[in-house]
C-alpha cells in the first residue's frame, strides 16, 4: 500500500499486475544487502512511529467522529416484520435444488409451512426476477419471505415483494456495465446473452471455453482499466459480471444481518459455482447430490458443507436430518 512505502521508506511501489516488475523488485531485496537492511531498518522504525495500536486507534477514533451525525441505520421493513421473531433461515436456488423432482419439492415445501413460524425461507437464484417467479409459478412454489434474484444484485420480501433499495445503491458503487460491455466486446469467446437475461447490475455472456480467456485474465484486463467487478463462470458456459459489492453470498448475509438471524442458523443450499461463495464461512451448507462436480469439488475437505447423497429438494431434506435444523441446528461433532 502506498501510505506504507511513504510511510516507512521500505520497499518499492509497483503495479499488481506487472510479474517482470515485482520479479526484479524481489530479486533487487534479496540480493543486495544494503538494500535489504535499509529497508529492514526503516520497516522497524516505520512500524513503531506509525503503526503502533495507540496509533490506530487514535486514527480510527478521528474517522468514526467524523461519520457523527451522518449516518442512519438501514430500517426495518414492516413488510417482513413477523420474520424477526424466527431464529434461522434456510436459501436456496431454484433451478438445480428446487426444480427437478415434483415430488421431493411437495415434500421439502411442506416441511417449510409445518416450521415457518421458526424458518425464514429464502430463494437465491442467477435468475432474473420476472423469469424466477414464472418458474416458481409453474412448479407451484410458494412466494419466500426473501427473494435474492440476478445472482444477488436485487432482493425483495414477503408476498408483497417489497424490493430492498438500500441495497441497490449499496452495490451500484463505482459499477458501470457500459464500461464492461465496451471493454470485453472484442474478446474471442464472448457473445452477448439475449436481452431478457441482462440487467442493469448484471451483464451477462456465452461462453467458449475453447478460445475464451480464462476467467483469471477477464479479472485481469477489467483490473488493468481500473474495473472492479465479480466475474462468475458457471456450468462451464455461462460467464456473469457483477459489481465488486454483489453476489449470492453477500446478498444472503446482508439479509441475515439484517434479520438478526446467526450465520450458524442458515443453511444454504447450493449445485452450482455460482453457489460457492453462500456456501463458504460460518453457515451450515449443503451440496445436493445432483450438484456441478467439477464446479464444486474444491469444497470436499470444507467444514459445515454436507454433501448429500440425494438428488434435488430430496438433497436438501436430507441435509435438515443431518444438521437436526430444526432442533439443534448443529454439525454433527462440531460445537458451535
Amino acid at each position: 500500500p502506498v501510505d506504507i512505502i511513504e510511510n516507512c521508506q521500505n520497499g518499492a511501489l509497483l503495479d499488481p499486475l506487472d510479474k517482470p516488475g515485482i520479479t526484479k523488485a524481489l530479486l533487487k531485496l534479496l540480493t543486495n544487502k544494503n538494500t535489504w537492511s535499509r529497508a529492514a531498518k526503516n520497516d522497524i522504525e516505520g512500524v513503531r512511529k506509525h503503526y503502533p495500536w495507540q496509533a490506530h486507534v487514535k486514527t480510527y477514533i478521528e474517522k468514526v467522529g467524523e461519520l457523527t451525525g451522518k449516518y442512519q441505520p438501514i430500517p426495518r421493513k414492516r413488510t417482513a416484520r413477523a420474520a424477526y421473531y424466527r431464529d434461522r433461515a434456510i436459501f436456496t436456488d431454484l433451478d438445480r435444488n428446487l426444480v427437478g423432482n415434483t415430488s421431493a419439492l411437495k415434500h421439502f415445501t411442506d416441511v417449510i409451512k409445518e416450521n415457518r413460524k421458526c424458518v425464514i425461507f429464502g430463494i437465491v437464484t442467477g435468475r432474473r426476477i420476472d423469469s424466477a417467479l414464472a418458474l416458481m409459478k409453474s412448479h407451484n412454489i410458494p412466494i419466500p419471505d426473501v427473494l435474492i434474484s440476478s445472482l444477488g444484485t436485487r432482493i425483495h420480501y414477503g408476498q408483497s415483494l417489497t424490493e430492498d433499495t438500500y441495497w441497490a445503491d449499496h452495490i451500484d458503487h463505482h459499477w458501470s456495465s457500459l464500461r464492461i460491455q465496451r471493454m470485453l466486446t472484442h474478446l474471442p469467446g464472448l457473445e452477448m446473452q439475449s436481452k431478457s437475461e441482462q440487467t442493469p447490475f448484471k451483464v451477462s455472456y456465452h461462453y467458449d471455453p475453447v478460445i475464451a480467456p480464462t476467467v483469471e485474465e477477464i479479472v485481469s484486463q477489467l483490473q488493468q482499466k481500473d474495473i472492479t467487478a465479480n466475474v462468475m463462470l458457471s456450468y462451464g458456459h455461462c460467464l456473469d459480471i457483477v459489481p465488486s459489492r454483489a453476489s449470492k453470498g453477500q446478498a444472503l448475509r446482508y439479509v441475515v444481518q439484517r434479520f438478526g438471524i446467526p450465520l450458524e442458523h442458515s443453511l444454504v443450499v447450493g449445485g452450482s459455482g455460482v453457489d460457492e461463495d453462500m456456501m463458504r464461512g460460518n453457515t451450515l451448507a449443503v451440496v445436493v447430490g445432483n450438484r456441478q462436480h467439477e464446479e464444486l469439488s474444491q469444497l470436499v475437505e470444507q467444514e459445515k458443507i454436507y454433501f448429500a447423497n440425494q438428488h434435488h429438494a430430496l438433497g436438501i431434506l436430507e441435509a435438515i436430518d443431518y444438521y437436526a435444523f430444526f432442533h439443534a441446528c448443529k454439525v454433527p461433532g462440531v460445537c458451535l
